[in-house]
């Protein structure tokens, strides 16, 4: 192992409205493959009502919009919410000839709409970043009218996802990774459901109904082979950026192990297939 320690920082790499949201677009087709069935089983449950007035929040490239504005039919109307403008520029070309879909680039902890307030808010991994989530949510609470709905899915424990305990068992083979604060912004703030009850309370929302959706995840996405696999961990996620800049060393030792790794999880016709868990939550304003 190299000495070089990992920053939290590193770790993060959450600036969605620069690196992050950039690094996404790189890989989009690939992450929105991987998370493709959750995004699918959180719709279901959203249930969304034609007429009904929609945010997405968080939307990345506008898939789950697309979705959303599908649902909703011609007298809904759906806007995307997101703070990376690579990514809305992306989403706004996929929703031409949707008129029932907007999108709007800012920070939701923070943006004051200029709308009446919507029926429901959906959010398929892009609640957990806010800085200071109980304002941010007292924010969300405000866009939803009374008795509005929220549905979001969020990440369970890391250790209740083998597909980044086992990453980050690798990338820790080689470089000092220090365990972040569990409630730091990223993608598992929210795996203390506890915490996320308090946020939403005090934010005006009702108790939560919560429910686990485990399965698999095509790491790189359906089909992707091993070797596929370990270059999109090593382009996209934080533990590649902190493995490069340890060495080229560091870097290519660590891919043969990725390598293996993902060959180990690799089904012929599917790809490298890792267990997950999610919580799927909803809650009404």
């Amino acid at each position: 192992m190299t000495s070089a320690a990992a920053t939290p920082e590193q770790l993060k790499g959450e600036d969605w409205a620069g690196e992050q949201g950039r690094k996404w677009l790189a890989h989009i087709d690939r992450f929105e493959g991987m998370i493709a069935p959750i995004g699918e089983a959180l719709l279901a449950r959203a249930a969304i009502a034609p007429g009904e007035r929609v945010i997405d929040l968080g939307c990345g490239g506008g898939l789950t919009s697309l979705a959303l504005a599908e649902a909703a039919g011609p007298d809904g109307a759906v806007l995307g919410l997101d703070i990376s403008p690579d990514l809305i520029d992306l989403a706004r070309a996929r929703a031409q000839g949707h008129a029932n879909l907007r999108f709007v680039c800012a920070d939701a902890a923070t943006v004051t709409l200029d709308d009446p307030p919507y029926d429901r808010l959906v959010s398929r991994f892009g609640s957990m970043f806010f800085a200071d989530p109980h304002a941010a949510f007292a924010n969300l609470h405000r866009m939803l009218k009374p008795g509005g709905r929220i549905d979001l899915a969020i990440w369970a424990a890391p250790r209740d996802n083998p597909w980044m305990m086992e990453l980050m068992g690798v990338a820790r083979a080689h470089v000092d990774i220090p365990s972040p604060d569990p409630r730091t912004p990223g993608p598992f703030a929210f795996a203390d459901l506890d915490y996320v009850r308090d946020i939403l309370a005090h934010a005006g929302f009702a108790a939560p109904a919560i429910e686990p959706l485990q399965g698999e995840q095509a790491i790189g996405g359906p089909g992707a082979l091993p070797e596929d696999a370990a270059d999109f961990a090593l382009a996209s996620m934080a533990i590649g950026r902190a493995l490069a800049e340890a060495g080229p060393e560091v870097l290519a030792s660590a891919r043969d192990d990725l390598l293996a790794l993902f060959t180990r999880h690799y089904r012929d016709g599917e790809g490298v297939m890792m267990r997950n868990k999610v919580w799927l939550l909803s809650a009404m304003a």
